[in-house]
């Protein structure tokens, strides 16, 4: 197999085949580049294969950087996803359905009326942020009315990421599960199974990335998450209340998350999974009886800042990071996969200061 992997030069070696590595490895495809892309485990193996599956913008006032790449990721995403599912035959489970957030009291509802004009002028025409009386039957009553903002969408993570491996190998990329980096440097990269040689290395190996950089203040954060067995109305929206997202699915599956541990004692599903469970059974009371199919439970990567981290490594010629895409992963998958061709290929994209790995290691 050594010989299998080392045989010849890439123009793009990416590490890690969750969303980020598999939708820039597609990116750089479509630009013409040779790509292989090394997997320590299975396409996402680790918080790319989660079920929730949630994707929303940050709140549309105090305008920042980060906020309007989102805005332009998840636009992005409109065109971005039905494109795969045509492109490859696989359902991704995306839906552009918008978000249901009730509000709970009356400081709640000047603040979501005031966020209404916010909207309008960050946002423009292509989402609207409103304040509505009434909320479905099957969610929980709501006194003081609820926001129904129109950017939100849905995914199914892994049927996602399952689409863009398809694509990558469609388009004579390559994809070697079971292989775990030990080592990278410039131009190479040192795996079990030989020596990878490339032009450029792209780092999206999740937790695991920080370490292969050498990288201080990177972490893992652990969510957990269940899917139950509910109907649900085919174009129902996703709910979000009081940290809890309760999500359509696919199938008749409905997603339910998710927790934020900065520490545990074990990776695995355990109590305080139940009681985002029982939260959400609360919040939408069709869920009251719904049976549990599964409890999953991850480890997100979090950079130095809360802010994702891309781009050039200091230090590292011809290594880029894709790192750091704790909860919102998944909606800014279109644009980081471009950002990142767009750098692989001699560009200079506009990328939020923040965001920059140089920006990051300072930290």
């Amino acid at each position: 197999m050594a010989s299998a992997i080392g045989n010849r030069r890439w123009d793009v070696a990416v590490v890690g085949a969750g969303v980020w590595g598999l939708a820039t490895a597609r990116a750089a495809l479509a630009r013409g580049l040779s790509v292989i892309v090394l997997e320590a485990a299975t396409v996402a193996a680790g918080a790319s294969g989660g079920v929730v599956g949630a994707l929303s913008p940050h709140a549309p006032d105090r305008w920042t950087g980060k906020k309007a790449f989102q805005l332009r990721a998840l636009l992005a995403g409109r065109r971005y996803w039905p494109a795969l599912e045509t492109g490859t035959g696989l359902a991704t489970g995306y839906a552009a359905c918008g978000r249901l957030m009730p509000l709970q009291d009356a400081a709640a509802r000047d603040q979501a009326e005031a966020r209404a004009a916010e909207a309008a002028r960050n946002w423009g025409a292509q989402a609207r942020w409103q304040v509505v009386e009434t909320v479905p039957g099957w969610l929980a009553a709501a006194p003081f009315g609820a926001v129904h903002e129109t950017l939100s969408a849905r995914l199914f993570p892994r049927a996602a990421c399952a689409a863009l491996a398809r694509a990558v190998r469609l388009s004579g990329g390559a994809i070697r599960e079971a292989t775990p980096v030990r080592a990278l440097a410039p131009g190479m990269v040192s795996t079990d199974a030989g020596t990878v040689r490339a032009g450029t290395v792209v780092v999206a190996a999740g937790v695991a990335g920080f370490g292969l950089l050498g990288i201080a203040g990177g972490r893992g954060v652990k969510g957990q998450a269940a899917l139950l067995q509910a109907d649900t109305p085919a174009a129902a929206p996703l709910v979000f209340a009081d940290g809890i997202y309760v999500v359509p699915q696919p199938g008749g599956l409905v997603a339910v998350g998710s927790t934020s541990e900065n520490r545990w004692a074990d990776p695995a599903p355990d109590a305080r999974l139940e009681a985002v469970i029982a939260r959400a059974r609360a919040l939408v009371p069709a869920l009251a009886d719904a049976p549990v199919r599964e409890r999953w439970a991850g480890i997100r990567p979090r950079a130095p800042r809360p802010d994702p981290m891309l781009g050039p490594v200091p230090g590292l010629p011809g290594v880029l990071a894709a790192l750091g895409g704790f909860k919102i992963g998944f909606g800014l998958a279109p644009l980081v996969a471009e950002t990142l061709a767009d750098m692989i290929a001699g560009g200079a994209p506009d990328l939020p200061a923040d965001f920059a790995a140089a920006a990051q290691i300072r930290a």
